[in-house]
């Protein structure tokens, strides 16, 4: 028997149980990890709460990102040994493929093996967040040294690894945040500036960091309103890559500021890039190099061990962390 995490109904972090399950082999495609430490997300809460574009099945899984060893490897699978040390890339399904839990099978072209200074704890942080960010900032926007990228809603293990991506291809981050009350942490994360906007005008903080130009890219998981008042602060031919709905007002189209500056305003998710195998193993070659150079480095705000499961979901709730909350085993 293995120890996982399942719910029954949607609901708050008190419906997540600790459950004993028996977990078949793997298919032949599929890779079996003991798992060490599980990376948590926010999508992870939405699927919990039934605010996800996939609904549960009850009694549901959940969990995208882990890392452990592999434990046994499906008839098909080359290239992975008993024993290897890999991590997790979020995979298409999380009910699927769970990865809350002592014991998981998952998809070979969703794990990579660790580079060998990675700790467990750190490569369960790896993924969601580097892909999520690559994808955006690199694949879509193309972003390069002297661009400035607004970075929105900071704090967020997303923003944290956006600011490295960036900085990796000499690019100027601006990170947003909505009082000073994380400044510091955020420019000891790897910010060049940051804007406290309740505290702040935007559009002075803007045109005094990028001389005037503003900025060409702006990554955003909050929407509504935002929206407008960040396309007043692009510069000409700049892109807004909008990645969440945090906001829950509908925002007005900024259609004066889109044609008079040709702005380019699109929908992201992270399975544009998980969902295509080029785009995927492009992905995998850019973090694999910068988590072994050290240029990208998850940083974890907290861990939790596994039997707090439920403190460490709240805990992820709360904002109260810069960077990732991680549960181990």
């Amino acid at each position: 028997m293995t120890r996982v995490v399942r719910f029954y109904e949607y609901g708050a972090a008190n419906v997540l149980r600790i459950e004993d399950i028996e977990v078949p082999a793997p298919a032949a495609d599929e890779v079996q990890i003991s798992v060490k430490a599980i990376g948590l997300n926010r999508a992870e809460v939405m699927f919990r709460n039934g605010a996800y574009l996939q609904k549960a099945n009850f009694p549901s899984q959940l969990g995208y990102e882990a890392a452990g060893t592999v434990t046994t490897v499906g008839a098909d699978v080359t290239g992975f040994s008993k024993g290897d040390a890999v991590s997790v890339i979020p995979t298409l399904d999380m009910s699927r493929w769970p990865t809350y839990g002592e014991l998981i099978n998952i998809p070979v072209r969703y794990v990579v093996k660790n580079p060998k200074h990675l700790s467990f704890v750190k490569a369960a942080a790896a993924w969601m967040m580097y892909v999520t960010a690559w994808g955006a900032l690199i694949d879509q926007a193309k972003l390069t040294a002297g661009d400035f990228v607004i970075v929105s809603a900071a704090s967020s293990s997303v923003g944290i690894a956006s600011f490295q991506i960036a900085r990796t291809v000499g690019a100027t981050v601006i990170a947003t945040t909505r009082t000073s009350a994380k400044a510091q942490a955020l420019l000891d994360a790897g910010a060049h500036h940051v804007i406290a906007i309740e505290e702040e005008d935007l559009a002075s903080r803007v045109n005094e960091i990028t001389g005037g130009k503003g900025a060409r890219v702006v990554f955003d998981p909050i929407g509504g309103p935002a929206i407008a008042q960040f396309a007043e602060v692009m510069s000409v031919g700049g892109i807004l890559l909008e990645y969440g709905a945090l906001s829950p007002d509908a925002g007005v189209f900024p259609q004066f500021a889109v044609l008079g500056k040709s702005l380019t305003l699109k929908g992201y998710l992270y399975t544009e890039v998980v969902s295509n195998d080029a785009a995927l193993n492009r992905a995998k070659a850019f973090i694999v190099d910068g988590l072994e150079s050290g240029k990208l480095d998850p940083l974890v705000s907290r861990t939790f061990p596994f039997d707090q499961i439920q403190d460490a979901t709240r805990f992820l709730e709360s904002n109260e962390q810069v960077g990732k909350v991680v549960v181990t085993l």
